[in-house]
């Protein structure tokens, strides 16, 4: 299990995943986001209990967005296969995603809804991948976000794979940092 807790004025957050078969235990006082977070962890095979308070609905949604990312980080192994890539068809939506958890962050959409798309690129950001997200159609937001937070789901799932080795022609890369 990997666990990581944000605290700060505006949110506190407690986000937990475990190799498991996609159950998922949410509260984050904002139902579209539950239900998004409940679809991610139903796709992606991994569960996650995740609770979350916050002052301001876009301070809890990038707050959990960055928890999420890093909590993926730390759970993603070296030895994973990093690369995923699904398209989802929800009713008149049809998202293509593109992952690679390669410890390379970089985030491309948009989603046509600007607090997701700013998820997706907290998440990104803070899980250190690269995340492409084509809206290839569709005119609902509800569906097109829905559509990517399964096909992330679904792309996560296959990054996550055990390969068996460091999936890089690089092999494994060493980061020290000291003071």
């Amino acid at each position: 299990m990997t666990t990581v807790i944000r605290e700060s004025r505006e949110t506190r957050i407690r986000c937990s995943l475990t190799a498991g078969t996609g159950v998922a235990t949410v509260q984050t006082g904002e139902p579209f986001l539950d239900h998004m977070l409940v679809a991610f962890a139903r796709y992606s095979g991994v569960d996650v209990a995740l609770e979350a308070t916050g002052d301001l609905r876009h301070h809890l949604i990038e707050d959990v967005a960055i928890t999420l990312g890093a909590a993926v980080a730390a759970f993603a192994p070296a030895t994973c296969a990093r690369y995923g890539d699904r398209t989802v068809p929800m009713d008149d939506a049809l998202v293509h995603v593109a992952l690679d958890l390669g410890g390379r962050p970089f985030y491309e959409g948009p989603l046509p809804s600007p607090l997701y798309d700013h998820f997706l690129r907290s998440f990104a950001d803070n899980a250190k991948a690269t995340l492409h997200v084509r809206v290839l159609r569709g005119k609902d937001r509800h569906h097109i976000v829905e559509a990517a937070f399964k096909a992330l789901g679904l792309a996560l799932r296959d990054a996550l794979v055990e390969s068996g080795g460091v999936f890089s022609t690089k092999g494994s890369v060493r980061l020290e940092i000291t003071e």
